[in-house]
């Protein structure tokens, strides 16, 4: 009894307190009818927060009233677990640093077709808005539905099958023209990752083979920056299950992804990779892991992919590019704090204008996993 009136007490208190604030911000900010509401201040606002919080948390903690003597059944206790789904969905705390998209990309109406701003979220999440606000429309599809879909992952893909009206290219001919190595032309994927040019590449087989020797098995894989999926593709013939991260930026990669019966999944670098820990044999980073990533950022990713790798597991760096100075003093440091056993290691020169300009190199190297810590 005195537990409850001293925590019903405390209860007051609390509530009273942020009347006495609101009342006191309301008051120190009058003036002559202004057309537009102050910013309520960060301090004003935290104390708020924290008052809330607390009656939150003392809210939880208060005891049940005491059953009633002359009820038949008692109450049903509704599952804690149940409980957590009754939550609004979470966005991402960097949604607030851009109002004005996250405006934009709520601005529709509900239970009707979704606008077609696929560019807007491609946006936000690229700021670090991950994950997104759910909505309540319907997803557009396209007008005419293919009357079948590919069988194999290098199967040619109906453009009927996709919505066009958010990018240039209004065709799979028109992507392969601007740049072939987009990858959405299937006769040149279909030898992709198999062929040996130079140090820096590492066919499929040759990999395979390599963990083989070492008795390592290679069941399930990501590949970071997959593009429109090629690499999952290949390892699919070998019965290895990849799950593809690619964003759609100014082309349909996640759903060149799935139409080629493979897994794409919808998120930005910056983002805790979706993976439970210590599940994958492979990880492989692609061209979308380069020197433009910040140093702080690169670290957290590379300590991300430790966290999801097994004992034993694989880290492919394909091909990635930085400044030879900045590949010796930044970069290979970081990659050595892993404390991972190098398997292959090759530097080249990039030589194409971007690299000669900038003395940029390329870097592939297989690194494994110690099997135990």
């Amino acid at each position: 009894m005195g537990f409850t009136m001293g925590l019903n007490l405390l209860l007051l208190v609390a509530m009273v307190a942020t009347n006495i604030l609101s009342l006191y911000h309301l008051s120190s900010n009058i003036q002559s009818k202004p057309p537009v509401a102050p910013p309520v201040p960060d301090h004003l606002l935290h104390q708020l927060q924290t008052i809330r919080a607390t009656i939150n948390h003392l809210t939880r903690l208060q005891p049940p009233a005491p059953p009633d003597a002359k009820a038949k059944k008692s109450t049903v206790t509704i599952p804690s677990d149940l409980l957590l789904f009754t939550h609004l969905s979470p966005i991402a705390s960097s949604c607030k640093d851009n109002p004005d998209l996250l405006h934009q990309y709520m601005n529709y109406t509900p239970f009707s077709l979704c606008p077609s701003d696929s560019s807007v979220a491609e946006s936000l999440i690229l700021r670090g808005c991950h994950p997104l606000p759910r909505r309540r429309c319907f997803s557009r599809t396209p007008s005419s539905i293919p009357t079948s879909l590919p069988k194999t992952p290098f199967s040619t893909i109906p453009e009927k099958a996709l919505l066009w009206n958010s990018y240039t290219c209004k065709s799979f001919s028109c992507l392969s023209q601007s740049n072939p190595n987009m990858g959405f032309d299937m006769k040149v994927e279909q030898s992709r990752y198999l062929g040996y040019k130079s140090d820096l590449d590492l066919p499929i087989p040759q990999f395979l083979q390599l963990t083989k020797s070492t008795k390592s098995v290679i069941r399930l894989a990501l590949d970071i920056g997959g593009g429109t999926g090629t690499f999952a593709a290949q390892m699919k013939l070998q019965n290895v299950t990849v799950v593809t991260t690619t964003m759609n930026l100014g082309a349909p990669y996640s759903e060149t992804v799935a139409l080629r019966g493979l897994v794409p999944l919808h998120v930005p670098l910056q983002q805790r990779l979706p993976v439970f820990d210590g599940v994958l044999d492979l990880v492989r980073c692609g061209h979308a892991v380069n020197r433009w990533i910040p140093v702080t950022m690169m670290e957290f990713l590379l300590f991300d992919v430790d966290r999801v790798l097994r004992g034993g597991g694989y880290l492919w760096l394909d091909h990635f590019f930085s400044k030879r100075a900045d590949l010796e003093k930044v970069f290979q440091p970081l990659i050595w704090k892993l404390n991972y056993k190098k398997v292959k290691w090759a530097v080249a020169n990039k030589n194409d204008a971007s690299g000669v300009k900038n003395g940029e190199v390329y870097l592939t190297a297989l690194l494994q996993k110690p099997l135990s810590r």
